[in-house]
């Protein structure tokens, strides 16, 4: 795997597709990696096929990236300059972005803050609570450093737990990582997104907040709800990779070199 550097960290990322067609860069979750949010769910190969290049990495502290244990290494800026390093490194000027759930966080923070660089957006797994926050996630940091699974009684505390211990994360990073990944838009900065931005959402998700409401604050914003899919299975479900195509498709122009 192919890897670039940005602020002292050196991270993984891979580049696939035709390198004249338009670039998707995806940005992954919170305690994920590029394998396990795009490679496996089969976005890399849907996005590909449909005529797109595709650029992802793994997020310092996550995957086969850097992984310091610094809080201030994860504020949603700093994880940001890692996706423009990325697209700087590969000679790039523009790109749609599509994060997932903490990516998509990280992919809103950047739209807004360069959007000429990213004139396309994709927001999975994340709806009001870009604005509103997306609950207390002190009890997941606690279950991060526990001894053991076994440990941790929280239940959201332990489905993160258990997630990272399948993804063989460093669990002292991601805790570091909650603790300034996770900072809100105001509604202001959110109305300034002026960029087509679709959201999609399941409907079981009782993590990301209503699509529908995000999309209602964004200037050009769409809803998708994921029929009968939570926060895990909304990432390959096969409607929102339908949707996610048909709307690229739609703004194509804007990412055409």
């Amino acid at each position: 795997m192919p890897e670039f550097h940005n602020a002292g960290f050196r991270l993984h990322f891979i580049d696939e597709g035709d390198p004249n067609a338009p670039v998707v860069v995806l940005v992954h979750g919170f305690a994920s990696n590029i394998r396990v949010n795009w490679v496996d769910p089969g976005w890399v190969d849907t996005l590909t096929k449909g005529g797109y290049r595709v650029l992802a990495f793994d997020h310092r502290g996550h995957g086969e990236s850097d992984k310091p244990r610094e809080a201030e290494a994860y504020t949603p800026e700093a994880m940001g300059s890692d996706i423009l390093a990325l697209l700087d490194g590969q000679g790039i000027e523009r790109a749609a972005l599509f994060g997932y759930s903490m990516g998509a966080r990280v992919s809103a923070f950047s739209a807004l803050a360069a959007p000429v660089r990213f004139p396309l957006l994709v927001l999975g797994g994340l709806g009001i609570g870009l604005v509103e926050g997306v609950g207390d996630w002190d009890p997941i940091a606690e279950a991060l450093r526990a001894p053991s699974l076994d440990d941790v009684s929280h239940e959201r505390g332990r489905m993160f737990r258990s997630f990272a211990d399948r993804t063989r994360s460093d669990r002292l990073a991601l805790a570091a990582c909650i603790a300034t990944s996770r900072r809100e838009l105001t509604r202001d900065e959110v109305r300034a997104i002026s960029q087509p931005t679709l959201v999609g959402v399941g409907t079981r998700d009782d993590i990301a907040g209503s699509a529908e409401e995000l999309a209602e604050l964004l200037p050009h914003g769409e809803a998708f709800e994921i029929a009968n899919r939570d926060h895990m299975l909304a990432v390959g479900d096969r409607t929102f990779k339908a949707a996610v195509l048909e709307f690229l498709d739609r703004h194509r122009a804007s990412i055409e070199s």
